[in-house]
């Protein structure tokens, strides 16, 4: 049941601009990771780069939810810093609240809704284009696969499965009543429930299954050498796992839950959106049966 609303956070962007500034031999640099601006580059040397939505800012991230100055980003001897400019949304590194702060290599700095990532000077073009192949593969929200790579890795494994005649079954899992959760305590808190969400599922998820956000609120799990039934197993223990947490979106303690929906590879569903589409009905009727509970289609 993919979410009929455009969402930013799961698709790559390509941002066409003047490219970086030529590196000096100590440069680093910040990545946009997730959110608007996706891909976009700021090299950091002894000039402060200023950050913000304003067209001046050295780092243009066009979204309300970051300020118009927001954060600056330095160089200082052997150490880079940054240094929030009093943004409405305070500037966080690894999710805590800063006013100024040393970066480390692989640091996150999250603004508003946008959130960057740090990579110092050692070997900085090489650890730049890791980034954006990451960028091209993963959501950056979650780290899961992003929906473009997992429908790839499906693909393959439908052709290997029915090659080889193995089983194959695909679960696609949808939070429940998640746009309430935004429209009242908003997107950053909706974030963070999607980012605990996809722990739970990877955690889940065994090292050879592929697990990936392929919409707002949605999230998939390809699982190879698995029929029906165990993965029936597999979805109820995701779903439990889910329902214990207590999430705190705004502060306010609450439980979530999802529906999952099961599909398995057979003659009738030998192509990737025909598995996806008997998922999707599967969990449809997850749904509209009282939601937080898992269907498989036969």
């Amino acid at each position: 049941m993919a979410s009929a609303n455009h969402d930013p956070h799961t698709t790559l962007r390509t941002v066409i601009s003047d490219g970086p500034r030529p590196l000096s031999p100590r440069s680093a640099c910040v990545v946009v990771i997730h959110g608007e601006g996706l891909g976009r580059r700021a090299d950091i040397d002894e000039r402060a780069v200023v950050v913000g939505r304003s067209q001046e800012a050295d780092l243009h991230i066009p979204h309300n939810s970051v300020s118009r100055r927001h954060c600056e980003i330095w160089r200082e001897g052997d150490e880079y810093r940054v240094r929030d400019l009093d943004a409405t949304n305070a500037t966080r590194v690894n999710g805590e609240p800063v006013r100024e702060a040393v970066l480390q290599d692989g640091d996150h700095v999250t603004l508003g809704e946008s959130i960057l990532k740090f990579i110092s000077h050692a070997s900085v073009e090489a650890r730049y284009h890791e980034e954006i192949y990451q960028l091209a593969t993963h959501d950056a929200l979650t780290e899961l696969y992003n929906r473009r790579h997992f429908i790839e890795t499906v693909e393959k494994e439908i052709a290997r499965a029915m090659r080889h005649q193995r089983p194959l079954t695909l679960c696609i899992i949808d939070v429940d009543l998640f746009k309430p959760i935004n429209d009242r305590y908003g997107h950053i808190s909706g974030d963070n429930v999607l980012r605990q969400i996809a722990a739970l599922v990877r955690r889940h998820a065994r090292n050879d299954d592929a697990a990936a956000r392929i919409g707002g609120e949605e999230f998939a799990v390809l699982l190879p050498e698995c029929g029906a039934e165990a993965a029936y197993g597999f979805a109820e223990r995701l779903r439990e796992a889910v329902a214990e947490v207590l999430f705190t979106p705004g502060g306010d303690p609450q439980h979530i839950t999802v529906s999952i929906g099961i599909a398995a590879l057979n003659p009738a569903r030998d192509t990737c959106s025909r598995m996806m589409a008997a998922a999707d009905a599967a969990l449809y009727r997850a749904k509209s049966e009282g939601r937080n509970r898992v269907c498989i289609e036969y």
